[in-house]
């Protein structure tokens, strides 16, 4: 099976169907078609994003033998119902995050596509900046040293005044976390990716800035939560999500201290990494031949032209489809990790409710 002729559908015609359907088309697939909640919104959305039919319903669309690949981008409580569904069909399945709304429908998740043998993937898609890879790289290597300390955090504004409102705030559309499940999950994941070690317990605080908003009412999710963690290694950890943050429109930011050195990534800077040490801190900026080969593999424009969220979007999806042809891929996030998700930010919530070290 040829990249050319993988064919990828979408449940779901919204924001992230721009997206996903922009890195398939670019990574190679053709997009089939796409369903959204009713026929005319299916049909709004094909055009919109060019695709080759508007599916009534997720059953035509699951009916079609020209789709070997789903996309499920919908509102986060529908995810584990429709995976399922997908997954009946025996077609490969990316989920966006959260993978599932509770651990439970996570793990039934995970366990279901194993039983269907298919690829099955979570767009953790900032794991595909080359820089993250540098960094990663340089921490295994072992030149960062014993790592002492990790900082981070994922910043935004898009909720700062009560006026503002999405489906993602109530919890019946998106679950008992907002904040965190949204954008934490991707802090925690570049965490555990870069550092190679995995939170092992954590004490969290959470808030809600406005008791209600314009059209959900009363809120039930959080708008920020601060988490102080520690991983399996001993290193400690700070962590600050906000959708409240005014002027942070995107910002995630992680660094690590280690005996020897520090790094530092930035997502609105993607093209460098900071180095730190007592002497000699440098800025490092992308270059293929300067990159370790995992990095270099995903540096696919020359030195100066810049790589962004849309370029790591479609370096997950050619993994991904990488995998549905039978590689195996470094560094590609699967259900797996969307169960490590789902166990960070049930973790985080319970701390919250409590007060109490939560052991992960």
């Amino acid at each position: 099976m040829s990249p050319a002729s993988l064919g990828v559908a979408l449940i779901g015609g919204g924001f992230m169907a721009d997206v996903h359907s922009r890195a398939a088309r670019a990574a190679g697939a053709r997009i089939v078609g796409v369903t959204s909640s009713t026929p005319e919104r299916s049909r709004a959305a094909a055009e919109r994003i060019g695709a080759e039919s508007a599916f009534d319903d997720v059953d035509a669309l699951l009916a079609d033998d020209r789709v070997q690949v789903v996309h499920v981008v919908t509102p986060n409580a529908t995810h584990h119902e429709l995976t399922v569904r997908v997954l009946a069909a025996s077609k490969h399945v990316v989920t966006e995050k959260p993978l599932a709304t509770t651990v439970a429908d996570a793990v039934d998740l995970e366990q279901r596509a194993a039983a269907a043998g298919v690829a099955a993937t979570v767009p953790f898609v900032y794991r595909f900046h080359p820089m993250v890879r540098e960094a990663r790289t340089r921490v295994a290597a072992g030149q960062v040293g014993r790592l002492f300390s990790v900082q981070g955090a994922y910043l935004q504004d898009w909720l700062l005044a009560a006026g503002d409102d999405n489906w993602r705030v109530s919890s019946e559309a998106g679950g008992a976390s907002r904040a965190f499940a949204d954008i934490g999950s991707h802090l925690c994941d570049l965490l555990e990716f870069v550092t190679g070690e995995r939170l092992a317990r954590l004490q969290a605080i959470t808030s809600t800035v406005y008791p209600e908003r314009a059209s959900t009412g009363p809120v039930a999710t959080e708008d920020l939560a601060g988490v102080l963690a520690q991983t399996g290694g001993g290193a400690v950890v700070s962590l600050l999500v906000s959708q409240v943050a005014p002027g942070r429109k995107n910002g995630l930011v992680l660094e690590v201290h280690g005996a020897t050195e520090s790094l530092r990534f930035a997502q609105e800077r993607p093209e460098e990494l900071w180095i730190g040490r007592r002497a000699g801190s440098e800025l490092h900026l992308r270059s293929t031949d300067e990159l370790h080969p995992d990095a270099a593999r995903l540096s696919v424009l020359p030195p100066g032209h810049p790589l962004g969220y849309q370029d790591a979007f479609t370096a997950f999806a050619a993994d991904t489809y990488a995998a549905v042809r039978g590689a195996a891929p470094e560094g590609l996030p699967v259900f797996a990790d969307g169960v490590r998700a789902a166990r960070i930010t049930d973790a985080v919530l319970a701390s919250a409710r409590t007060g109490d070290w939560i052991d992960l």
